[in-house]
């Protein structure tokens, strides 16, 4: 089990979290549970409520021909 430090970060407590268990990702946020004298930290699910602001943001042009020959392979039996 890695052991870290926990350390201050302005008014806040923090922890490093060693690379072996680090997230993938950066721009992610996160929460923090707290279970009796342990602390969880797990990516907060990602929310659909902004999609339509995203989609606003392509072009009138975007996929006007079609997305061209997306034939699916054939896949191998589960």
């Amino acid at each position: 089990m890695p052991i870290t430090k926990v350390f201050k970060n302005g008014n806040s407590q923090a922890v490093r979290i060693p690379a072996d268990l680090a997230f993938d990702r950066t721009d992610m946020e996160v929460e923090i549970v707290r279970v009796g004298d342990e602390l969880r930290i797990r990516p907060v699910p990602r929310r659909l409520d902004r999609v339509m602001e995203k989609f606003s943001g392509f072009s009138e042009e975007f996929l006007a021909d079609g997305r061209g020959d997306n034939l699916e392979t054939e896949r191998d039996s589960l």
